[in-house]
């Protein structure tokens, strides 16, 4: 069916109300939950596939955070649609004021290949719960998770409700033309300009989760065994392809050599080998290539292995690195973490505050003055003290950029209200009427108003 067509019928289908009704909602969250599970064979074999991610992996980062979603707005939908009473002021009284949570209408979800389940699946529940229609563009990079999700939700939801469009960039060109009420998009920051000026044309709002470098600093007050291990973790977690992995390690100068070599410690730990259900491979042969070019022969510390066959690259660790390396100038999105040591706290702050605001950041320390310059002074979407990545699994937290780095929020009540209109409500009582405010006008009014404003 053409897109332009499906579009047409989610907004009369819109229209009828349906999707307002909290039953509505709650009927295909729950549908959906059970698709899911029904369908997790299918999603496992289709996410290897496409990059070699495990059963472990996909459970973990993909599909638990998506239960994890739909669990959290069955349970907290009632609450969240609630209409919220707010203070009247003086002028309207006597009367009363409430904010209601209106759907938008019809959502498009632009969704990424690094967590091709996540971030496509998550903000559609988020837009689902709010009471909206959506179409949901996956990235044709991850083709097969692609068309997994097609097959799962096309053959189980009308179209004029849920609706998953498979295609690449001119599929995404066609569907930018059209106008939605409201379009979320995953990705990098170049094509999120794209997607930004295309929704300026219809005045259609935006949400961008793009991604920076975002800057990982170890002083000399960590726990070194801990902020290691996390930073491993953290770090080539889906083999770097993390929006928010640490993309490079600012380290103090003192505790180098000692951190370094406990990093390569639990890399080897952690079985990041070539055939290793542990790691993932490069998503294809393009990004491959991009991350190879970035790995300088001469600054490895650890790593720096390849196979372009197996599209694998082994977790490569780049020393003695400044901001005027080829590995600095972009977000790497891949298992290579540059180095860079300071002296001063201050400065190495400082530093970071030079370059674009990132998506993430993140401290390991245990000096509590370090702590609040860190929260005070760096402007970043997210981060940790003393972990990392950790934060997107906190319903609570809100998740989204600031600058360059994004536009707005989701997760938890932060998603409901991003697909949700507050809607102000002010209903006043038809007796007691001043006349104060009509005319004709006068000073003694006057003098009141000034009082009563």
């Amino acid at each position: 069916m053409e897109i332009g067509k499906i579009l047409q019928s989610q907004r009369d289908f819109f229209k009828t109300q349906q999707t307002k009704s909290l039953a509505f909602r709650k009927m295909y969250l729950e549908k959906l939950r059970n698709l899911i599970i029904s369908h997790e064979s299918l999603l496992y074999e289709a996410i290897d596939k496409d990059f070699g991610k495990s059963r472990f992996d996909t459970f973990t980062t993909e599909i638990s955070f998506v239960l994890k979603d739909i669990d959290y707005y069955l349970k907290n939908l009632k609450t969240l649609s609630k209409p919220k009473k707010v203070s009247t002021n003086l002028a309207n009284q006597l009367g009363n004021s409430k904010i209601y949570s209106d759907p938008l209408g019809c959502i498009l979800v632009i969704g990424a290949w690094n967590y091709p389940y996540q971030l496509s699946l998550s903000p559609i529940i988020a837009a689902m719960a709010a009471g909206n229609c959506c179409i949901l563009k996956p990235s044709e990079i991850a083709e097969n998770t692609m068309k997994a999700m097609s097959k799962i939700i096309n053959e189980n939801f009308p179209p004029e409700y849920l609706y998953v469009y498979e295609g690449g960039v001119d599929e995404t060109t066609a569907l930018l033309q059209l106008k939605f009420d409201k379009i979320f998009f995953t990705g990098s920051t170049k094509v999120g300009k794209i997607v930004y000026k295309a929704a300026a044309e219809h005045l259609t709002p935006v949400v961008l989760e793009l991604g920076g470098k975002s800057p990982a600093i170890v002083t000399k007050e960590a726990n070194l065994e801990i902020a290691a291990k996390r930073i491993v973790w953290g770090k080539f977690l889906n083999a770097g392809q993390t929006c928010v992995a640490p993309d490079y390690l600012l380290i103090e100068e003192t505790i180098q050599e000692q951190f370094l070599e406990t990093v390569r410690k639990y890399i080897k730990e952690f079985k990041y080998e070539t055939d290793s259900e542990q790691y993932t491979r490069i998503i294809n042969v393009k990004n491959f290539h991009r991350l190879t070019n970035l790995i300088d022969q001469e600054k490895i510390y650890f790593g720096g292995n390849f196979n372009e066959e197996k599209l694998y690259i082994e977790p490569t660790i780049l020393n003695n690195i400044d901001w005027n390396d080829p590995v600095m100038e972009e977000e790497i999105f891949g298992p290579i973490l540059p180095v860079i040591s300071f002296n001063n706290f201050n400065m190495a702050v400082n530093t970071v505050l030079e370059q674009e605001k990132p998506l993430a950041a993140y401290l390991f320390s245990n000096n509590s003055e370090e702590k609040e310059i860190f929260t005070r002074k760096l402007s970043f979407g997210g981060g940790c003290i003393n972990d990392c990545v950790m934060h997107l699994s906190n319903d609570h937290l809100p998740f989204g950029g600031v600058g360059s780095s994004g536009i707005g929020s989701y997760h938890g009540k932060y998603g409901f209200e991003t697909f949700s209109h507050q809607k102000s409500v002010l209903e006043k009582t038809t007796w007691g009427e001043p006349n104060i405010k009509y005319p004709p006008y006068s000073e003694k009014k006057l003098s009141w108003i000034k009082k009563l404003l």
